[in-house]
């Protein structure tokens, strides 16, 4: 099997001005590298949607198979990550969500808030995690689990 590529895209008004190292970001570059992954970024953004909207369409156009955004996904009024998304969105993936939330209820009982969307375009998977490390640590567990399989289901592999 040929090396899957991903894109992290981070949406973070602070870290985007500088005002904070990306945490999250970092993390997870780091974990989807473990995972085999060929990755991209972080590409760090401002909570904005068309700033958002930008870095996912240029992720599509490299034909990233993966593309992984951290940050924006509450329910604050900067948090736009799941609005800038939507739209891209072909086959939504609410398992893939709900999966998450349920890994990481027992741990931190506000992941329950998290707003991020998981879906396909093209050949491509996008998933929406929270800014935090671990949440991306959580995140990257359903990864591990899922997101071959969605891939390879893309690809037209039998089930």
């Amino acid at each position: 099997m040929s090396t899957r590529t991903a894109v992290v895209i981070t949406a973070s008004n602070r870290a985007s001005r500088g005002e904070y190292s990306d945490l999250s970001g970092a993390a997870l570059v780091k974990g989807l590298s473990a995972l085999g992954y060929q990755v991209q970024g972080p590409h760090i953004v401002q909570d904005d949607v068309a700033a958002i909207s930008e870095q996912l369409t240029l992720a599509l156009a490299s034909h990233s198979r993966l593309i992984v955004t951290t940050g924006g996904t509450g329910v604050s009024p900067t948090d736009v990550t799941p609005e800038a998304t939507a739209p891209f969105i072909e086959k939504l993936i609410p398992g893939f969500t709900e999966a998450l939330r349920a890994y990481s209820r027992d741990k931190v009982a506000t992941s329950d808030l998290t707003r991020g969307l998981a879906g396909t375009h093209g050949k491509s998977l996008i998933i929406n995690l929270p800014g935090s490390q671990g949440a991306v640590i959580d995140g990257l567990v359903i990864i591990e689990r899922l997101a071959g399989h969605i891939l390879d289901q893309l690809d037209g592999k039998d089930h």
